[in-house]
């Protein structure tokens, strides 16, 4: 997937003149911070330099992860009639950027953010953006945990959050999400097994009123138990700042995330998800199925014209 060139541009300049060793120790203290002090709820960054770097190490992953997710749950539920956005714990904005590129029709984005660093870097480079949209959107200042409750959209997403609270206050804050969101809450968490813990404890506190639209095709208790976790993958082009600060190589990054995309109305979710990368062999596919009775591994032969057809296009992550 490809980090829009205009938002590459822009985070790039934030960090302009600085010193390549100054650069790539304030990503390697934000690296060790978020792996291992997220969490505790408490403040992870401050400074404008500490926020640009962030912006570009975190950004390109986040907005691939973002739209993924959004991609996904625009195949099982009506986003033609969402035309406001309410990104809460907005960062540097990533999720808006992905979402005013997945979801056509957004008129109106409001963005949450409660560090003032990310707040200045989020709003500085929306307003260089040609979209129109993307440069008159609102940021405001406040938590997830006391945001006003008047404070409603079409769509909310929440990217990247919630696995950063104490985890006594996650109800709250999800209590919080759905009453803001008025037809689709979209939430992504890092694919980790604490990410997906995150995604699995949400799905165990939802009121009977909301229906998960994506990435599940059943209702009942996760089928996913033991050491495994649900999670899926987007590859991301890596620009050359980008593997200047990550001290890498490769002109890319699999980025691994868990989502969960809610909605007021009764949607129509996948018949079945692929949970791994299909397996090809001469004549057959094997897929890894999550249905709605349960996971399921399902072998595909050529005798089957049409299944197989649909198997060779299968991805993780995809439905089938």
């Amino acid at each position: 997937m490809q980090f829009p060139e205009e938002l590459r541009f822009a985070a790039e300049e934030l960090t302009a003149g600085q010193k390549q060793d100054k650069l790539k120790a304030t990503a390697k203290a934000l690296s060790d911070r978020y792996q291992n002090q997220s969490g505790s709820g408490k403040s992870l960054l401050s400074g404008d330099l500490e926020a640009a770097v962030y912006a570009n190490v975190r950004m390109p992953a986040t907005f691939g992860a973002a739209s993924r997710a959004m991609e996904y749950a625009a195949e099982c539920c009506d986003t033609e009639d969402i035309a406001s956005l309410l990104d809460v714990g907005a960062g540097s904005g990533a999720a808006t950027w992905a979402a005013v590129n997945v979801i056509d029709g957004i008129e109106q984005v409001t963005c949450l953010e409660r560090e003032g660093a990310m707040r200045r870097i989020g709003e500085k480079l929306m307003k260089q953006s040609e979209d129109g949209i993307l440069a008159s959107a609102k940021w405001i200042s406040g938590d997830l945990l006391s945001m006003d409750k008047s404070l409603k959209a079409d769509m909310v997403v929440s990217s990247y959050v919630l696995n950063e609270l104490a985890e006594a206050d996650r109800q709250k804050a999800l209590r919080n999400l759905l009453n803001a969101a008025e037809k689709l809450l979209l939430i992504v968490e890092p694919g980790t097994p604490k990410g997906f813990e995150v995604i699995r404890q949400i799905r165990q506190q939802l009121p009977e009123d909301v229906h998960i639209a994506a990435p599940c095709p059943n209702v009942g208790a996760c089928p996913i138990t033991g050491d495994d976790w649900c999670h899926f993958t987007v590859r991301v082009a890596r620009s050359k700042l980008h593997k200047l600060l990550k001290d890498g190589d490769a002109p890319y990054e699999d980025e691994k995330f868990s989502y969960i995309a809610l909605t007021r109305q009764p949607c129509d979710p996948a018949k079945a998800r692929v949970l791994r990368h299909p397996i090809t062999e001469k004549g057959r596919i094997t897929l890894e199925l999550c249905t709605e009775h349960g996971k399921e591994t399902k072998a595909v032969s050529k005798k089957d014209a049409a299944l197989f057809k649909a198997a060779r296009k299968a991805e993780h992550g995809s439905s089938f």
